[in-house]
């Protein structure tokens, strides 16, 4: 299943963290008032448990929508952060390449958001501070345009294991015989999910080509 589109959600490219916590925002005032529309539905029933199901989702998403309201600014350079993790005494940023940090997922070149929302609480904190914008300046484009979530490589995965499955029954297996539309079979006769792996390469070759990854790792191959 393909990625929805998003184009019509922000301005620019990609959506900024400011426009995601302005539409988290609409989102909780718009279960707010279905919660209070459904006090009074057309049709006599009580929609009680609904009712605290939309409030209660409300204040979940109002919690994300203020976090990124928080971020937003943190990210445009308006709030003081530390220059180093308080725990670890390690750098971010720039000031993280070319280090060797094992722990946490490696350096923080790019920092998530608890990251940042760590860094923001200075108080404590007795050394210079930075900004996002400063600190983040001495990162190479080349990394930038390369960076991908987490959640944006597992969505990719998933799709590409999907169209993976699909290419497999668009193609006959020569160890077994299987037409197309129609499941590999052992040796006697049991149909089976898994295919032989001949096939399986076959698909997973012609799928890559045709979306522009290299093996199974679902990152775009530059110039294909």
């Amino acid at each position: 299943m393909p990625a929805p589109e998003t184009a019509h959600l922000h301005n620019g490219p990609r959506i900024t963290i400011d426009e995601l916590a302005v539409h988290l925002s609409a989102v909780v005032l718009r279960l707010r008032e279905l919660a209070l529309a459904a006090e009074d539905p057309a049709t006599p029933v009580e929609l009680e448990a609904t009712i605290e199901a939309l409030m209660t989702s409300a204040k979940g998403v109002n919690e994300h929508a203020q976090r990124m309201a928080h971020l937003a600014r943190i990210v445009d350079g308006d709030v003081p952060l530390s220059r180093r993790f308080r725990n670890s005494n390690d750098p971010w940023g720039a000031a993280a390449l070319n280090t060797d940090r094992e722990d946490f997922g490696g350096p923080a070149v790019i920092p998530t958001q608890w990251q940042l929302l760590t860094l923001a609480n200075v108080e404590f904190d007795p050394e210079p501070k930075t900004t996002y914008p400063e600190a983040m300046e001495g990162v190479p484009r080349s990394v930038l345009a390369s960076w991908e979530s987490k959640s944006t490589r597992a969505r990719r995965q998933r799709e590409r294991d999907a169209a993976v499955a699909t290419e497999v029954l668009a193609i006959p297996c020569e160890r077994c015989e299987a037409q197309p539309g129609s499941r590999c079979k052992t040796k006697t006769g049991w149909e089976a999910e898994q295919a032989h792996a001949g096939r399986q390469r076959e698909a997973e070759a012609r799928v890559d080509t045709r979306l522009g990854y290299l093996g199974d790792n679902p990152v775009a191959v530059p110039g294909a």
